[in-house]
């Protein structure tokens, strides 16, 4: 009987780090699709497009405190993207990496809503992958909203790395491979 009950330790064990694993590839995967979405989604938006900050409140003097700022970073535009974000995950399809066996996720929807032509071979494309995808971004939403919002209001250079390893710790610092280098 002690046999079973340390191949049952063992078993349980290994499992729990499987499973460790693949949560991690999955919510790192959710943030890196996550960021690449934003920065698309800011990059849309005209440059020269403002959106007045501060307060509305006239000042004894008379004056306001109110201040132009470029819309696409504006917090009030960041909010409204976080708030729709998510639902592009369905876009996105799962892949091994056959050297690491970690999961990658990738855009296999264009921008435009057509196929990406890229090759698919290996990716599987499925309901259950985009809603725990999407699921995963939600989460990564709410409990790091404001860390997005902070990152994403000002330009950064390397913002997967810095918010997605670095800040919140969602990726192996070892796991630096973009799916858009795949």
């Amino acid at each position: 009987m002690k046999g079973w009950g340390l191949l049952a330790l063992l078993l349980g064990a290994v499992l729990g780090a499987v499973w460790a694993r693949r949560s991690q590839d999955l919510h790192c995967g959710a943030c890196r699709a996550l960021v690449d979405e934003l920065e698309w989604e800011i990059a849309q938006v005209d440059p020269k497009k403002t959106i007045q900050m501060g307060s509305f409140r006239i000042n004894p003097d008379g004056s306001q405190s109110v201040v132009e700022v470029p819309y696409a970073r504006s917090e009030a535009h960041l909010t409204e993207l976080l708030e729709e974000v998510c639902d592009r995950m369905k876009e996105y399809g799962e892949q091994i990496d056959p050297s690491t066996h970690r999961k990658n996720y990738v855009r296999v929807v264009g921008r435009n809503g057509e196929s990406n032509e890229l090759d698919q071979q290996g990716i599987r494309i499925d309901s259950d992958i985009s809603g725990t995808l999407k699921f995963a971004c939600e989460s990564i939403v709410e409990e790091y909203e404001d860390e997005l919002i902070e990152f994403f209001s000002r330009e950064a250079d390397n913002v997967k790395d810095k918010l997605c390893s670095k800040r919140t710790d969602l990726c192996d610092h070892a796991l630096h491979i973009s799916h858009d280098e795949l």
